[in-house]
């Protein structure tokens, strides 16, 4: 695209940033129900700040981990990879799997689909067993060779549920499909014929072969073999194979080669494409460098949350007292007090594992919820602290409620705000990182061209 028709909306530390990569980014942030959506004026700083982060990322050459790198062209081969493939491809792989499997079943004798009357008995079972198993199924053969009907005598008989119900079918079956002993016979026998009872580890069989064949025509089987090209990923084995090909074809080139040269060609056709790319590149960056400089960094300074806490104290004021502690359930009144007698002399955050080992380490003695409460958020809180008037509900496996901690009008340490906290010193760290870079960038708006933004 040139330049007259793409012109330059910014240079952020050297690098141009173009009106078409700018309206990619404004418009997808800022679509119609978005609630906090900005003008283009509001948009560039932030814009701007996301730019300065991701050249900090790779100034700090998160670009070079082995694990962004993993990540990045995973995503990169999930929008190229399948260009590679075709549905003349996949087809050719479904031929070929239907060739070697064709022949691998027609030279072991085909197909052939048996039914039979199974007169159960189990290699553990006792010898009367097999005795009595036997009796039965040369009975049964001798109803048949009298002119019985194959199909009624298993249903009546066969102790194999799921093919009795369907007069002893077992289906087209293929060499390796039964054991042994039963296969030797029904594939050595002839369309119609019955064999004598057959001695299996499962029991006695009657054999009737009702049909034999070569194996299924490919068309009978195309949908089923497309289905386990795509259920067993092998679209991607075509296309490694595609590409070992290209690069055999070239030397001194790698599949990747033609990854990146097809990603280069499909970008060129569809710019949004390559906008969706970078965004992901450039998104995996950011969210290592904030979680470095920032994220982490907060949950983890415990001495900087504290001294932050301690600063801003008077911005955590709570609009109404709250409950710092525990209702608690327990099944004998003892209990109430000894659960005290536990925690009393503890930190707050020691509570729940010294009432865990005190208590549940076995079985479960006590029912516990701990937690800074406000009015509403606990019935038996409401109740027993807040003077509430309202209904708690018994457990009666634990029907002895109670409660144990202090009420405070205003947060007295970092912990009983910590989330807040968190987040706020997340957002001051954020600051001052973004405010250094800022400092340091050389930033060039263009503003003729930020006016002419969905406009041309």
């Amino acid at each position: 695209m040139g330049q007259t028709n793409d012109p330059v909306i910014m240079t952020i530390n050297g690098q141009d940033v173009t009106r078409s990569e700018f309206e990619y980014s404004y418009n997808k942030n800022n679509t119609e129900g978005v609630i906090d959506k900005k003008s283009v004026k509001d948009y560039i700083p932030l814009f701007v700040d996301y730019k300065l982060k991701v050249d900090a990322a790779k100034a700090a050459r998160l670009d070079t981990l082995s694990s962004f790198k993993k990540e990045f062209l995973g995503y990169r081969d999930q929008q190229v990879r399948p260009s590679f493939i075709t549905d003349a491809d996949v087809e050719a792989e479904a031929q070929k799997i239907y060739r070697q499997t064709q022949h691998r079943i027609d030279s072991m004798g085909g197909l052939v689909k048996p039914a039979h009357i199974l007169f159960m008995a189990r290699q553990r079972d006792s010898q009367e067993k097999w005795d009595e198993a036997q009796r039965r199924a040369d009975s049964v053969y001798s109803v048949l060779q009298k002119g019985g009907d194959f199909a009624k005598l298993a249903e009546q008989y066969s102790q194999d549920p799921s093919s009795a119900k369907n007069g002893g079918e077992l289906g087209w079956l293929q060499k390796g499909a039964l054991v042994k002993e039963f296969e030797d016979v029904a594939f050595a026998m002839k369309k119609g014929e019955v064999s004598k009872p057959v001695k299996t580890p499962f029991g006695y069989h009657i054999i009737k072969v009702l049909d034999k064949s070569a194996f299924f025509p490919y068309d009978s089987l195309k949908n089923d073999i497309h289905r386990f090209i795509e259920q067993r990923g092998l679209r991607q084995m075509i296309i490694n194979n595609k590409l070992d090909s290209l690069a055999k074809a070239n030397p001194g080139t790698k599949p990747e080669d033609f990854v990146d040269k097809r990603l280069a060609e499909m970008e060129l056709k569809d710019p949004n494409l390559k906008y969706l790319v970078q965004e992901y590149h450039d998104g995996l960056l950011l969210y290592e460098i904030s979680n470095r400089n920032v994220w982490n960094k907060a949950a983890n300074d415990e001495a900087g949350l504290v001294e932050y806490f301690k600063k801003h104290k008077k911005n955590y004021k709570w609009d109404a007292p709250r409950f710092k502690g525990i209702a608690y359930h327990v099944k004998n009144q003892a209990d109430v007090e000894r659960v005290k007698d536990a925690v009393k002399n503890l930190p707050f955050d020691k509570w729940a594992e010294v009432l865990r080992k005190t208590f549940n380490s076995d079985s479960v003695q006590i029912r516990v919820e701990k937690g800074i409460f406000k009015m509403g958020d606990n019935a038996l809180v409401d109740r027993d602290v807040f003077k509430k008037d309202t209904t708690v509900k018994t457990n009666p496996k634990y029907p002895i409620d109670a409660v144990y901690g202090q009420v405070m009008k205003a947060p007295k340490e970092m912990d009983d705000v910590r989330g807040l906290v968190v987040a706020d010193y997340q957002e001051q760290l954020e600051k001052e990182w973004v405010d250094g870079l800022r400092k340091k960038a050389t930033i060039k708006i263009n503003d003729d061209v930020v006016a002419t933004v969905n406009k041309h």
